[in-house]
């Protein structure tokens, strides 16, 4: 067993390093950009694809500048709808690997270390709702949504809960955003 986890967790450390250096290579390669520019005129497919890269840190910024200029002159209700809809997917791919795979693994790691008592404090009960509120605020804020995803995975939340909170969140960030680029523009 103990080596079959340790296998687990290089493999799951092997798939988040390769999403990274992916992730970056669109980046830098101006991929993701060239993408957002060429469906930025259609509203409900450009909200949607700028939504789903919306989630992470690395392609954030783009899809929040394509968000906006697709806000600029659309109706910002349905880029944020869209665009809502697009991030929730990409929250969803993010917090299914979390919740099946990676938070097995921090929980292993936590019991083999030194800081189980400090962790055993954060499962009490009353501390239940804490590290998935935490989490949510980290959505909703313009920290990127893979830390507030891993806090609500951990917690264990339930997918029924996480689907309308992360459309919710995801819906009023991209909803703010449209509101200043209309204000700016």
């Amino acid at each position: 067993m103990e080596k079959h986890k340790n296998t687990s967790i290089v493999q799951n450390i092997g798939i988040i390093l390769f999403s990274v250096l992916v992730a970056v290579i669109l980046t830098k390669t101006g991929a993701v950009k060239e993408l957002l520019t060429a469906t930025k005129e259609t509203e409900i497919i450009g909200s949607f694809l700028a939504g789903i890269f919306f989630v992470s840190i690395f392609t954030a910024a783009p899809a929040t500048v394509a968000l906006a200029e697709i806000a600029q002159s659309n109706s910002i209700l349905l880029v944020a709808v869209f665009g809502g809809i697009g991030a929730l997917i990409g929250d969803l791919i993010i917090f299914r690997f979390v919740k099946n795979h990676i938070s097995e693994d921090i929980t292993y790691l936590i019991n083999k270390s030194k800081i189980k008592r400090l962790a055993s404090v954060f499962s009490l009960r009353s501390f239940g709702w804490l590290v998935p509120f935490l989490g949510a605020l980290a959505v909703a804020s313009p920290l990127p949504d893979e830390i507030g995803l891993t806090m609500m995975g951990l917690s264990k939340m339930k997918m029924s809960l996480f689907v309308p909170l992360s459309f919710f969140l995801n819906f009023t960030g991209i909803l703010i955003i449209g509101l200043i680029a209309k204000i700016l523009q």
